[in-house]
């Protein structure tokens, strides 16, 4: 066995011990490939103790008041901002992105942790009036019990603070699991939550492998599940949980068209387009990975975006490209854009031989563009989760539109325009659950609902307030009053 200091353990009742008989599977770090520690593969055992820790606390933790828990929640704030270098440190070593790209994804944790606490005085529900004299009737929010939260790695710390925070302030007891890929910093993430005052059994962590750990959790004896993956595993964890009748919120994958018109600023669109296309690797499922240009403005914009293209560096420091998150998905990034190729796709920047030879201890793809891509081929309707976007040339402002709508997904749209009508149409029509003008198609906010239409999600959302429709079930309470006596 290999002796490393990093150990990606479960944390069951408090408990961050590492059983002498546990399965341990090494964690290489995508940028060069040397080992960064080991994590723990968890199976029913350690899942069933979890869920009994979790169901030991629930009452007691449900029982008190929401103003208690945004006030460890504030605590819990505070702390990952007197931590904030040792998580960019983690998620540094087990996502290879720059230092600086992990701290700004702390400091959104941070600020969904405020906003978070905040609603604890705000846990409103409703009070209107009844057609019987002397009735008074409001709607009360009550926790729903034990949940499992199934992160992502892409961005690993805001993911565990998008769940985590608004499931603990509505008073349920969670199970996190996260990515198989990023066990290090979701450790120190529970820690963190320990130390400030979150009791032990309203907050388990397991760690595993999706198709393992990830698939039993789902089928044991919870009432709720959040999950943020793959469309394909989001609907076999809808169907397991209609069949038992218990909330499940999955938010799923996109394939997000941004519209640059003919009348646009296209410098600042071809920014936004590397921005939305390759920032984080592309690893994100709100990433640009369609951009519809209208004929008229397409080779002046293909000039500057090709231009800023070719100024980015592959490494994962500073404003650099990092590596995606493993072999596996370098290699089904790069059979997705060969298969274009061969399909008759012109690749115009990019490409499987792009990478530097001094990488190639990595887990690089190098930013890519193609053109020539028929609507319906598979690299356009299928979503790729890496850094390559699709060029698209249209004749007019309703080619575009449709064009967009050609989709299963819909999460994300944007639109490059001066024109208000163009961009209030396409507002008001876009089958996305974030239509944006004049901007990029990421930039989730803590205060704003996020998720999508269609195969993008089931209709709930994270963040902002909307998210407590899910993590809680409404009451309905009804006093009814005599005269005095």
């Amino acid at each position: 066995m290999v002796t490393t200091t990093l150990i990606g353990c479960n944390i069951i009742d408090g408990d961050d011990t590492v059983a002498a008989n546990a399965q341990l599977v090494d964690r290489f770090g995508p940028a060069d490939g040397t080992l960064a520690g080991q994590r723990v593969e968890s199976g029913a055992a350690e899942i069933d103790q979890a869920l009994a820790a979790a169901r030991a606390g629930q009452a007691a933790w449900a029982a008190t008041t929401p103003v208690f828990r945004g006030e460890l929640l504030r605590a819990i704030a505070r702390e990952l901002d007197a931590r904030i270098e040792t998580l960019a440190h983690l998620v540094h070593l087990e996502t290879g992105k720059s230092l600086a790209m992990a701290r700004g994804e702390v400091r959104g944790a941070i600020e969904l942790a405020y906003f978070t606490a905040a609603e604890g005085r705000r846990f409103y529900g409703r009070t209107t009036t009844s057609a019987i004299p002397g009735k008074q009737v409001s709607t009360w929010r009550a926790p729903i019990g034990v949940g499992a939260l199934i992160a992502a790695s892409n961005t690993p710390v805001p993911n565990y603070a998008w769940k985590v925070f608004p499931a603990l302030l509505a008073g349920n007891s969670v199970i996190l699991k996260p990515s198989e890929h990023t066990p290090f910093s979701a450790v120190e993430f529970v820690r963190i939550c320990l130390d400030c005052g979150v009791p032990a059994s309203a907050l388990q962590l397991i760690q595993g492998s999706g198709p393992g750990t990830g698939s039993t959790l789902v089928e044991s004896k919870i009432e709720l599940v959040s999950f943020t993956g793959s469309a394909a595993v989001g609907r076999g964890i809808l169907a397991s949980a209609g069949g038992r009748l218990i909330r499940a919120a999955v938010e799923l994958g996109g394939k997000n068209a941004m519209i640059v018109c003919d009348d646009a600023d296209l410098s600042a669109a071809a920014d936004a387009a590397v921005a939305s296309a390759f920032s984080n690797a592309g690893q994100r499922c709100a990433a640009t990975s369609r951009i519809i240009v209208m004929g008229s403005v397409y080779e002046e914009f293909t000039r500057l975006l090709l231009e800023r293209t070719s100024a980015l560096t592959l490494h994962g420091q500073d404003d650099s490209v990092g590596p995606v998150i493993g072999e596996i998905a370098v290699a089904r990034i790069t059979a997705a854009v060969s298969g274009a190729a061969e399909r008759g796709a012109t690749l115009l920047a990019g490409g499987p031989d792009s990478v530097p030879g001094s990488l190639a201890g990595g887990c690089f793809v190098a930013p890519t563009i193609l053109a020539d891509v028929p609507a319906d081929d598979p690299i356009s309707v299928e979503e790729v989760f890496g850094p390559v976007a699709n060029l698209y040339r249209v004749g007019s402002f309703a080619e575009a539109i449709a064009l967009a709508a050609q989709t299963e997904y819909g999460l994300t749209g944007a639109i490059w325009t001066d024109s208000v009508d163009r961009a209030f149409h396409f507002t008001s029509t876009a089958r996305v659950g974030m239509a944006v003008v004049n901007g990029p198609t990421f930039g989730s906010e803590p205060h704003m609902p996020f998720g999508g239409f269609g195969s993008s999600g089931n209709g709930t959302r994270e963040c902002g307030t909307e998210v407590f429709d899910f993590y809680t079930e409404l009451r309905t309470v009804a006093v009814l009053t005599r005269e005095p006596r």
